[in-house]
């Protein structure tokens, strides 16, 4: 269930593997229509070659049985042969010159049978008084033995006057068989010779059959050389056959493996003519054309499958390209272009995405530019609401009256209050050198100390040659604000801030560092993550700029004025240790921090 299961989800996951299988089942009726048609040509080539086997079968079976019949009336025409009934009714018990003579005659005229008729081998006669067997093979014989002339004896009266076909192996009497009797070694005919006169003593005609003349009369219907084929007698016996070398030796396999079978009786008879032909010789032409089939199947399977990975890297390649364009422009990245040189409707598809996704960077860009002129105007109009020599005026005051009481702390605190305040409200200047952001800077850093009873020391480690550098003004306060409230406020003594400006490659490189409490791991992680997903892209920027989030208020502006100021290159990195110290990093583009770049909106949004 799992497997099939998971063969779903493939299928309604893949294209490819949609395409694949669309396909092969187009093929499907094609396979089984080439499978049909082979097997149902197989068939009609078996079923016609089993029946012009058959009739060839029958036609042989008619002939054999006709020839058969032939010998039945040559051996009827011998034992009713008066000359030959006078010549052994004229022979006595005894051998005499005369009996000799009446026996030559005898076999002369049965010799002459016998050349006549080729698929005869021999003609024997049994004379009943004497006990001489005349035979055209081995001449006259008088049987001796009691025990030979009894087994004539019960042959004659079981043949009887119409005859009989005996076998070789085919016993007479108690354990004596044919072949032993009379040395045949093929089928014989044996009958009473007198007919009219039949008895217990009647005279025996033997007629043996040609195996050589027999086997060329039947194997003539051999259609090939792997085919075989059996003469069996009513009982199964086998009397002849293509590879069997002696009659009558019992009974043979006609049921083997590969090999069809054929049969045709012989009218008159019990026999049967049994062929064997290898199915192989059958199917040969077949097997050719199915051979053919095959091939054909599996290339039209291996076409199938190319043709499915050419589709798909045609249709289904282009439409994962524009689903992984729009997962990009849908996450922010404005600046993916799908590469393609097509003609067709998935080039028109990629060139509309690419001037979709143009055309979307620059509407975000002139959304970032106006939020941009918007905030700048809006500062600008809050710094025009304070009238900055009322400020300084009244804080310049306060500071007089202050010494006057002679209150150090609060004249202090008062007069690094007002510089603060003048270079912050300084209107028509948005940048300043490093080197008088750091002094900016320490106006508010000292108003910070007097504030913590000098719980802390800050050190500047300026180089020289990032003085003159121009940078954003108030970029640094926000970061040094979070040091001393989120590291150094509860320290009562020995806390320590450092401020440093150097230059890195194609950076300025500006961090405030503080020995305060540090960070934990999971809010550190927490942190990264969000300034993380927070730089990604433009979007997320301005969707931030939107939404109003205590949390990371402070590092969210700085990272925010950074990417709208300077660009995509510029960042912002957070390492702490908990318990130990805390360090914000800036990295500013060189290329970026001049005065006029950082008044220019529109270049610093390109």
């Amino acid at each position: 269930m799992r497997f099939f299961r998971w063969l779903y989800n493939q299928y309604i996951r893949s294209t490819q593997i949609r395409l694949t299988s669309s396909f092969l089942l187009v093929l499907l009726p094609l396979v089984f229509v080439s499978l049909y048609a082979n097997d149902r040509s197989r068939q009609i080539v078996l079923d016609q070659t089993l029946s012009q086997a058959q009739n060839n079968l029958d036609s042989q079976a008619a002939h054999m049985d006709l020839t058969l019949k032939n010998v039945e009336e040559l051996s009827r025409m011998i034992a009713l042969d008066k000359t030959l009934l006078q010549m052994l009714d004229q022979a006595g018990p005894e051998l005499t010159p005369q009996s000799i003579i009446q026996f030559t005659e005898i076999l002369n005229r049965l010799w002459h049978v016998t050349s006549i008729s080729q698929i005869l081998s021999e003609i024997s006669v049994y004379h009943a008084k004497s006990g001489t067997v005349v035979s055209t093979k081995n001449g006259a014989k008088r049987i001796t033995l009691a025990d030979q002339k009894e087994v004539y004896e019960q042959l004659a009266l079981s043949s009887g006057i119409g005859g009989t076909y005996v076998l070789p192996s085919q016993k007479i009497m108690k354990d004596t068989t044919f072949r032993e009797l009379s040395g045949s070694e093929m089928v014989s005919l044996v009958r009473t010779m007198d007919l009219s006169a039949w008895s217990k003593h009647s005279n025996l005609l033997i007629v043996t059959l040609n195996k050589k003349k027999l086997n060329e009369l039947i194997l003539s219907a051999l259609p090939s050389a792997g085919t075989h084929l059996y003469l069996f007698e009513k009982d199964g016996n086998i009397i002849t056959g293509s590879d069997q070398p002696d009659s009558g030796t019992g009974f043979i396999n006609v049921k083997k493996e590969g090999m069809l079978r054929i049969q045709a009786e012989l009218p008159s008879y019990k026999w049967s003519l049994v062929m064997l032909q290898p199915e192989q010789e059958i199917y040969g032409q077949t097997g050719v054309v199915r051979t053919y089939t095959y091939l054909i199947i599996v290339i039209s399977v291996l076409l199938s499958l190319i043709l499915s990975w050419w589709v798909f890297i045609r249709i289904a390649s282009p439409l994962d390209r524009l689903s992984y364009g729009m997962k990009e422009l849908s996450s922010g990245n404005y600046d993916l272009r799908l590469d393609t040189t097509r003609k067709d409707e998935f080039g028109y598809l990629m060139k509309t995405y690419n001037k979709m996704a143009r055309h979307q960077k620059h509407l975000i860009e002139d959304y970032y530019e106006q939020q941009l002129r918007l905030a700048n105007t809006e500062l600008k109009f809050l710094q025009s609401q304070i009238n900055p020599h009322f400020l300084y005026n009244t804080l310049d005051s306060i500071y007089w009256m202050a010494k006057n009481y002679e209150a150090e702390e609060i004249s202090e605190m008062v007069l690094n209050l007002s510089r603060f305040f003048r270079l912050s409200l300084n209107k028509g200047k948005e940048a300043f050198t490093v080197e008088e952001t750091i002094s900016h800077l320490h106006y508010y850093i000292r108003v910070q100390q007097i504030r913590f009873l000098d719980s802390f020391t800050v050190s500047y480690q300026i180089q020289e040659e990032s003085k003159t550098i121009p940078v954003y003004k108030l970029l640094l306060q926000p970061l040094v604000e979070n040091a001393l409230l989120h590291g150094l406020e509860r320290k009562q003594e020995g806390g320590e801030l450092i401020i440093s400006s150097y230059l890195e490659e194609e950076y300025l490189v500006l961090s405030v560092q503080d020995n305060g409490d540090g960070i934990n791991r999971e809010r550190l992680d927490y942190i990264q993550q969000e300034l993380g997903s927070l730089a990604q892209n433009k979007a997320a920027i301005l969707h931030d700029m939107e939404r109003t989030i205590q949390d990371l208020y402070g590092l969210r502006n700085v990272l925010i004025r950074l990417k709208m100021m300077y660009g995509p290159k510029a960042d912002l990195q957070l390492e702490s240790e908990e318990g130990v110290e805390t360090r914000i990093t800036l990295f500013i583009p060189l290329d970026s921090c001049k005065s006029e770049f950082i008044m220019d909106g529109k270049e610093r949004l390109a």
